[in-house]
């Protein structure tokens, strides 16, 4: 069972990037998956989340309307489409992945509960 996130780099305040979780070894699907993310001397801190079968998905209030999660099933990679960036966005992104107790309704989700994660991707948001 292996993530592979991918697809961070440095980009101007207001700009646009899509991050991927690439996964092997399990079908996407079947799982709750999340994106979570860890600036420099802060805690991790849960940015989006989507639930098995794509039942419902889950924001943080801080990237709501601007960040947009999903998923294809075709390439088993799950996408973080992020818009309007700020240098608050500037963190090392990561995607995990739940099986069981509400996977099918990850907002209700603790980020303990992820039972696989990837390597990180940076953002960075800077001028």
């Amino acid at each position: 069972v292996q993530l592979q996130a991918s697809g961070g780099g440095l980009v101007q305040p207001g700009g646009s990037l899509r991050l991927s979780c690439a996964a092997s070894g399990f079908t996407l699907d079947d799982y709750a998956i999340g994106w979570f993310r860890q600036a420099p001397g802060k805690e991790r801190e849960g940015v989006s989340c989507i639930s098995s079968g794509d039942r419902n998905t889950g924001y943080a209030d801080s990237v709501k309307g601007r960040f947009t999660i999903s998923r294809d099933n075709a390439k088993n990679t799950l996408y973080l489409q992020m818009n309007s960036l700020k240098p608050e966005d500037t963190a090392l992104y990561y995607c995990a992945a739940h099986f069981g107790i509400n996977m099918d309704n990850c907002p209700l989700l603790g980020s303990n509960e992820y039972n696989f994660w990837g390597q990180g991707t940076l953002v960075t948001v800077s001028s």
